[in-house]
């Protein structure tokens, strides 16, 4: 026997669902679906560009590195 007991956790849902309702709370679960299906898809598009060629890498390197000319003056950024 713990903190909270089954008996417990039902009152927390009866409480949960009169305070929210039925409609919000699966709204509520269709949301976090879809932004659990987004996340995934974003984790694996990153995976895909993670394995580009050392080259490519290094040539966008050199490009954030060189610092921006304005007028033959360097601008800091």
């Amino acid at each position: 026997m713990g903190i909270l007991d089954w008996k417990h956790w039902i009152v927390i849902l009866v409480v949960v669902v009169l305070v929210f309702g039925t409609r919000k709370l699966k709204n509520l679960g269709s949301d976090v679906g879809e932004s659990i299906k987004g996340f995934r898809q974003a984790m694996s598009d990153e995976g895909a560009n993670s394995e580009r060629t050392p080259s490519s890498v290094q040539q966008a390197g050199a490009a954030v590195d060189a610092p921006p000319v304005i007028d033959g003056q360097h601008r800091q950024v």
